[in-house]
């Protein structure tokens, strides 16, 4: 597949040059991604019809720079984003990636930590709202790390489940459960910008070792949270958590944070790919929220 011909002339008239070559890559399953190449350099493109399609790539734009300006990791640079008959699209430095090896997941986690490092005010959320795959991410800001994962991150994924026909009534746990479970098992913790969504596909290695974080659902919260979707899927070795934790100590309990925020995705996957994930998400509630 290749960029349609009228796009085309708009991305080269944005890029101010003429697009030599594209070629379709994988790129997630909610836009379709490409290498663009013109003569002096290539680029990450990726675009999408869907009606949420520009203020997604307007907000993983805006993730992306957060976090670059923290100093810490990197991220593609952002080129350009915006729409053009119907179709959004998100212009990203092209970084071409290799297999990770032991010392490059050391160097991921050791720069992980450097993120959730940089000092924050005393608040959880962030300055805008975001998305989470294809669905919105409120962000409202809250002083109480507790109050902001359960109002903010586990109620509307259990309203939008039930909603969609994948929660019955007796599925969802009473709200005084959540909130007390949370605020025992949690207690304080130190805010940090978070990437948000941090499964094994969302990072990459560049070809000279240089970690990189891509589709980022950024906003403030608990460390931990990073660490957990790092588990969910597997896919980051051994080195990584050894390398972070020199940094940053783990969580006296978090092998039960784990499974707390692990709930989030777990919901966020079943309201996106449907009732396969119901199993694993009741199974939660009803360890901790019964």
């Amino acid at each position: 597949m290749i960029v349609r011909p009228e796009l085309k002339s708009h991305l080269e008239t944005v890029l101010g040059s003429p697009i030599k070559g594209s070629k379709s890559v994988s790129g997630g399953d909610i836009a379709n991604a490409y290498v663009i190449e013109i003569a002096s350099n290539r680029f990450f493109l990726k675009t999408s019809s869907k009606p949420w399609a520009e203020q997604l790539f307007i907000s993983e734009s805006r993730n992306l720079k957060q976090l670059e300006a923290t100093h810490t990791i990197k991220v593609p640079k952002v080129y350009a984003e915006g729409i053009f008959d119907q179709t959004g699209y998100l212009i990203l430095e092209f970084i071409e990636s290799k297999t990770p090896n032991s010392s490059d997941f050391e160097r991921l986690g050791h720069e992980l930590a450097e993120l959730h490092l940089v000092p924050q005010p005393d608040v959880f959320g962030f300055q805008f709202d975001n998305y989470i795959g294809h669905l919105s991410q409120n962000n409202t800001i809250e002083k109480d790390w507790s109050v902001f994962y359960v109002q903010h991150r586990i109620i509307p994924q259990i309203q939008m489940a039930k909603e969609k026909g994948l929660f019955s009534k007796g599925d969802i746990p009473p709200r005084e459960n959540l909130e007390k479970t949370c605020t025992s098992l949690i207690g304080q913790v130190k805010p940090a910008i978070l990437h948000g969504d941090l499964w094994g596909g969302n990072f990459l290695i560049a070809k000279d070792g240089t970690p990189v974080l891509i589709d980022p659902s950024t906003y403030i919260g608990h460390s931990e949270v990073d660490l957990a979707m790092s588990r969910l899927f597997g896919g980051f070795g051994p080195s990584f958590y050894s390398a972070y934790h020199k940094l940053i100590l783990p969580h006296p309990k978090q092998k039960e944070l784990t499974e707390l925020y692990q709930l989030y995705y777990l919901l966020v996957h079943l309201n996106l790919f449907g009732s396969s994930y119901r199993t694993s998400v009741l199974a939660t509630i009803n360890k901790y929220f019964r």
